[in-house]
Parts: C-alpha cells; structure tokens; sequence
C-alpha cells in the first residue's frame, strides 16, 4: 500500500508541474477535432437519487439529512439495467458518445472506489456500473465521458461553509479542501486507469462556491487548485478532453466549452452570459423533459421536432448536442424517451450527412433555420416556412453556386446568384414539417 501511496504521490507532482506548462499533446488535438465532428451525444443521470422519482437535486431540493439520505443505497437494485441495450439506443439514434454520471453532488460512486463505502459495490446490486458501461462502450465502438461532481452535499472535508447548496443536510463540522482534493485526486485516477481509455471528464458543481450566474465577479470562494486535477487527468490519459460546467469563459487547461440549457447566443435559462470559444469545441446539454433525473410526475416531454431543430440549430453554430436521459431506479429508461431517441435516430439515418463532419458558423442563424457545410456543400436547413413564402436570401456567398437540389427528392431547386448572394426560390417546393434541406454545391 505504501508502494501504490509513493506512486500516487509522485505522479501527482508530476502532474502540477507539467500544468504549469501545459500545451494539449498531439492525442489530446485530434481528440478536440473527433469531439467537434461527432454533434451528437447521450448523457445519462442516474443513481440512487432516482429511487424518490423527484430529479437528481432531492436531497438539497428537500434538505435530506445525509445519514437519512444514505439509506437509499440499501434499496438502490437496478436488477432492469442492461448496458448493450443502453449503448445500442444511443447508437441507433445517431450518437456518438455517452457521457455518465459516475459521482453526483448526492457523493454516491457508481463504480467500484476504493476511497468511499458509499459507492454500488456496497448496495444490493454490488456490480460496477462504470465497468459495464465502459466495456460496452468500447465494444460497441461509443465514446465514453465521465461526468465527476466537485462538489459533495455529504462529505465533512467538502467546504460546505462557503457552498451555495447543501446546507440542509446536517454537516457541522469544518471543511478541510486538502483532504476533498486528495479524495477527488484519488477517485479520478481510479477512473481514468481501471477503465481503459475515456473521452472526457465532465465536471460540474464549481458555481457552488461563486456568486449566480449573471453576477459581476463570480470568483470562486476557493482555490479548487485546476491545475492540479487538470495536470493529474492530462498526465493519466493525454487524449482525454476536461469541461468544466462553471458557465463561464474556459479555464486554463480545459479542452471544450459547454453550455447548459442554452445554445450559444441564447440565455433562457439564466445560466448562459458567457461568450462561446472561438477555439475550443462547444457543447450544450438539454433534458427531454425539464428534469435530469428521474422525477415521475414530470411529463412535459420535448417532441421529436423540437429536439431536431435543437441538433440542428446547434450544429449551424458548431456546437455538439447532449440529449440528457434520467433511467429509472430499476435501470430501465422510460418509453417516451426510448420512443424519442428511435425517432430522432431514423431522421439521422437519412441526415445525419448533413450534421455529422460539418463545420457551423457559417452565417448568423436565422429566423427560417441555419446552415452547416461540408468540403465544397452547403447544407440549408429550413427549419420554419420563410416570412417571406417564395424565397429566402443569403448574403455573402463565397464562391459560384453550381447547383441547389432539394436533398429529400434530389430534385433542383431554383436559385439565383448575385455579386451580394443568392436567393433560393420554392415555388412548387413541398417543405417538410422538420427541416427542408437544400444542398449547395460550390465551385
């Protein structure tokens, strides 16, 4: 054990000294570029906060004392779950990875820890959820992403004097950031070297400890030491790609940005005023329903529609998508999001051409839809019937339009092209209820 604490020990310094001077190796760069070209992925929220059936935030939402709370892991069996079916959902509806939640801010580890008992090898089930995924994963060929929480509603050394959330659970004590940080040390190297090789880890809970979203400085109230944990993951697995959910402009050492809730340029949810990266790949995360967890009496489903134009819109902005699923505690996912996923799956069949590779932010989106391109196509996406109902106009088109066809039929479509751009005429065009797309091929 002393053997593996020296070990530990000195790969950790290793890892703070090369943060000082850390530049993505080769791996970590062409990982960013597979990231930014895959769009589409699954993120899955699940754990014993499913068991209440009320989302993933139930402990603070109803502030469960943590010795109360931690009764949940003596009846959390989900004997339903089954990995290939799981992976082979997320691949049939056209998703390229899958991002896991491994440890929340409820603390429980969904994998096999040496560094905590309240983990799913002391529950019923006593089988290593990460592990399952993860072999199933690689064997489907999915990239898995580790969601990690930072933060912890139930652990003492967590600093919960100064968090915004958590403050009902029944801690007294104070926190020791030294002690939580060789824990969060410890448990990611477990993570990123039982596992074989991962995609990303998926960080969140930094705003426990700023001012809201919106605020003037929302400097952290502790020094959570990134350069540490970032330089210990970049160390263990170079290619692997850190986001941190902290809804602000990326930090030193992160490999992609995300947002919450919103597409960039949007801020519906309140979460949303930083600026996307110009130079970091950029994801956003949405539910199917406005839960993260389970939660039973949430019914307001998003149609097959809806989260469409939401892939779509995000690839017109080179933005990847995160459609969020929350299994039940039995580990079976409810049909209405099966049902969904299948949906959304057959129109990636015949599009996915159009999203998969392409590269967005081409033109300012627009009223009646965006556009992504591909090599020398440009692909329209008519996501809503133009005001103007026979044509629409874009501006500044680089290079002499050959041909516009209507992708669904391969039939022409009218166009005309002038020094200022070029209009698209549908004159006898159907539009499809979803996304009309046109294709231009450029000179």
């Amino acid at each position: 054990m002393k053997r593996v604490s020296a070990f530990v020990t000195a790969l950790f310094v290793s890892a703070v000294l090369m943060a000082q001077t850390y530049t993505p190796t080769a791996e970590n760069l062409k990982a960013r570029q597979e990231f930014r070209e895959n769009k589409f992925g699954l993120f899955i929220h699940w754990g014993p906060f499913s068991i209440p059936a009320d989302g993933e935030w139930v402990m603070n939402n109803r502030n469960i004392k943590y010795k109360n709370y931690k009764r949940l892991m003596d009846f959390f069996n989900p004997t339903e779950f089954n990995a290939e079916q799981w992976v082979s959902m997320a691949k049939n509806a056209g998703m390229k990875y899958i991002t896991l939640i491994t440890r929340h801010h409820d603390g429980f580890s969904m994998w096999d820890t040496k560094f905590s008992d309240y983990n799913i090898m002391h529950s019923p089930y006593k089988k290593d959820i990460v592990k399952l995924m993860a072999d199933e994963c690689h064997k489907q060929g999915i990239q898995l992403f580790l969601y990690y929480s930072l933060l912890d509603w139930g652990r003492d050394d967590y600093p919960h004097e100064t968090g915004k959330t958590g403050q009902g659970t029944g801690r007294t004590g104070k926190g020791d950031y030294a002690s939580y940080l060789q824990f969060m040390k410890n448990q990611l190297t477990e993570l990123l070297t039982n596992y074989g090789t991962i995609g990303g880890i998926w960080f969140d809970g930094h705003w426990d400890q700023t001012q809201p979203e919106g605020a003037g400085d929302r400097t952290s109230r502790i020094d959570w030491k990134y350069e540490e944990i970032y330089g210990l993951i970049h160390k263990l697995q170079p290619q692997v790609l850190i986001g941190n959910n902290h809804h602000m402009t990326p930090f030193a050492g992160e490999d992609f940005q995300m947002f919450e809730k919103d597409l960039p340029g949007e801020n519906k949810s309140g979460l949303s005023f930083q600026e996307a990266s110009l130079q970091l790949p950029v994801e956003t995360c949405e539910t199917m329903n406005n839960s993260w967890g389970f939660n039973i009496t949430d019914t307001t489903y998003k149609s097959v529609k809806q989260l469409i134009h939401y892939l779509v819109k995000g690839a017109g902005r080179d933005v990847n998508f995160l459609l969020n699923v929350g299994p039940m505690p039995n580990g079976k996912i409810q049909a209405e999001f099966i049902d969904t996923l299948k949906k959304i799956g057959q129109w990636m069949q015949t599009n996915g051409e159009t999203i998969y590779n392409t590269r967005g932010n081409i033109y300012t989106a627009k009223d009646w839809g965006t556009i992504t391109k591909k090599n020398k196509i440009m692909y329209v996406h008519i996501l809503q019937n133009p005001t103007q109902p026979t044509n629409i106009f874009i501006p500044d088109i680089k290079g002499k339009i050959k041909s516009a066809i209507n992708r669904a039929d391969k039939k022409p479509i009218k166009f005309k092209q002038i020094p200022t751009g070029i209009f698209i005429y549908f004159d006898g065009v159907q539009l499809d209820d979803i996304d009309t797309i046109v294709e231009l091929d450029i000179k």
